[in-house]
């Protein structure tokens, strides 16, 4: 049975793609079987493992919208364990359509109780917002991870989030668990990076992932060869920190906490 892990935060530029994107690559890398699911209609994560825009004749689009079973637009990555369901423009269109729909927040939870044999893992990339496609991603998944900048907004945004997630654990998922918050953009010549980890720990002392992600230009880079970080540069501090990110995550399953 699969672990489905929503990486989400309702600020963008956090790093919640690229996180999905390389924590992806990081487990399959691993042996996991693993299943990346792109929800936002910016089809960033789509694109940065190697989809082509325009190229879809389907999408996670017609699987939400139409029924389609997921089985039918799983796409294959460069590596061989780690596959894709891809995000497309119509996808915008969703966030309208899907409200008539009967229980319209529980659609991807339903396309997924096929395919949870399949994988280990299955991540969901999250809109930077909270929508129907958001609450979809947090009605299906086991758990959150948290991206989250190292500035003090992103403490403010953190505190929006976790009343969004009580909410939804009171009206549609009471099960829906906090993996963890991984700080990304990590500069260890400052203070303020120094700061927001010791801010989060005083807060949040058994959610924060020991693994941080720093900035590097070779995770900004990747995307635009539509490859994770890992396999356009392995020996980079971002790709080696996803690595140290994913053992992390595998060593809790072992262990059975969070």
């Amino acid at each position: 049975m699969s672990k489905v892990i929503a990486v989400t935060n309702q600020k963008g530029g956090v790093g919640k793609t690229t996180t999905a994107i390389n924590l992806a690559a990081g487990l399959a890398m691993a042996d996991m079987r693993v299943l990346v699911i792109d929800v936002d209609a910016q089809a960033n994560c789509s694109s940065g493992l190697g989809v082509i825009r325009g190229s879809l004749n389907k999408s996670v689009y017609h699987a939400l919208v139409d029924s389609e079973p997921l089985a039918d637009i799983l796409l294959d990555t460069e590596l061989d364990s780690l596959k894709l369901v891809p995000s497309d423009q119509h996808l915008s269109g969703a966030v309208v359509e899907m409200l008539e729909l009967p229980e319209r927040e529980f659609r991807l939870k339903r396309l997924l109780e096929p395919v949870l044999d399949s994988f280990d893992f299955i991540l969901i990339d999250t809109p930077p917002s909270l929508n129907i496609l958001t609450l979809n991603a947090l009605v299906a998944a086991d758990s959150v991870l948290v991206p989250m900048q190292c500035e003090y907004f992103a403490l403010e945004g953190l505190t929006d989030l976790f009343d969004t997630l009580d909410r939804v654990r009171a009206t549609l998922n009471p099960t829906l668990d906090v993996l963890g918050i991984l700080l990304t953009m990590f500069d260890d010549r400052t203070n303020l990076s120094s700061q927001v980890r010791e801010e989060l720990h005083s807060h949040f002392p058994d959610k924060v992932f020991e693994t941080v992600i720093p900035r590097n230009i070779k995770l900004a880079e990747a995307p635009s060869f539509g490859k994770p970080a890992l396999l356009y540069d392995i020996r980079s501090k971002g790709s080696e920190s996803y690595i140290r990110l994913a053992r992390e995550i595998l060593n809790y399953e072992k262990k059975g906490i969070r």
